[in-house]
């Protein structure tokens, strides 16, 4: 190699390392959160509400980069900024206690006016399913029941939110298998405790002893996303009529109701 050649060569390296290092050091300009959005969450979320004006504003980011990553899809009806918010509302409230986490499944949300079946149709019989993770051609994809999706957020009282309880089972879904423990999201040492409490909990709803959703006693995945969906809508009502299976929740979520 030229003297002249090795010269230039280290000059143009010399100039690509520091503007590389500059953009490195550059920080990351937030996007802007529209003013309109802002009121539809305040309006509709009442997880939103509750949070702090910085949490507030990493809630909004987060929406922001479920926007990014997945498409939001109506079926047959035309979509507006609500349908869109609380699909993506459903997204970041159960990975709010882990910044910067994705979902890394998931391609596209299809809303549906109504129930439909297990082979996604929305006419005929057994049309009675308002949610559901996609599997085989439906892969990487979920179905959600827009009036569902809105009676889990507009109804105060409310202990059932399906957007969030099909999000969770895509958490739980992460590690390959949708068994209600979110390897994820759960350590190792905490999966004994954590299937003991849903065993128990379980036995309580197949002898009427509990105010938990009886289709939680499906199975362990089923528990999982039943709970999840009480723990996010009744926080308070939660703790007061399962306060193991609250603090073990909290754990799971890294997040304090309180």
């Amino acid at each position: 190699m030229q003297p002249d050649f090795l010269i230039l060569f280290l000059l143009l390296f010399l100039i690509w390392l520091t503007w590389w290092m500059f953009l490195r050091k550059k920080p990351i300009e937030q996007e802007a959160f529209p003013d309109k959005w802002r009121a539809i969450l305040q309006d509709k979320v009442r997880y939103y509400r509750n949070l702090s004006d910085d949490e507030k504003e990493r809630f909004e980011q987060a929406v922001l980069h479920f926007f990014d990553d997945v498409q939001i899809t109506g079926v047959k009806l035309e979509l507006n900024d609500t349908d869109r918010l609380l699909v993506a509302a459903s997204a970041v409230i159960p990975l709010f206690g882990f910044p910067g986490w994705r979902y890394h499944n998931l391609n596209e949300v299809l809303l549906y006016e109504g129930t439909f079946n297990e082979d996604y149709q929305t006419e005929g019989k057994e049309r009675n399913i308002l949610g559901m993770v996609g599997t085989g051609a439906m892969q990487r994809m979920m179905i959600l029941s827009r009036k569902a999706l809105h009676a889990g957020f507009v109804n105060r009282g409310s202990k059932t939110n399906v957007g969030i309880h099909e999000f969770v089972h895509l958490l739980d879904k992460a590690d390959g298998a949708t068994d209600g423990i979110p390897e994820i999201l759960v350590d190792q040492p905490f999966v004994i405790p954590w299937l003991k409490e849903i065993h128990e909990e379980i036995r309580d709803i197949k002898t009427r002893r509990s105010d938990i959703n009886p289709y939680g006693a499906t199975n362990e995945a089923e528990f999982f996303s039943v709970a999840s969906e009480y723990f996010f809508n009744q926080p308070h009502l939660f703790e007061k009529n399962h306060p193991e299976l609250h603090e073990l929740m909290e754990e799971v979520f890294r997040q304090d109701l309180g």
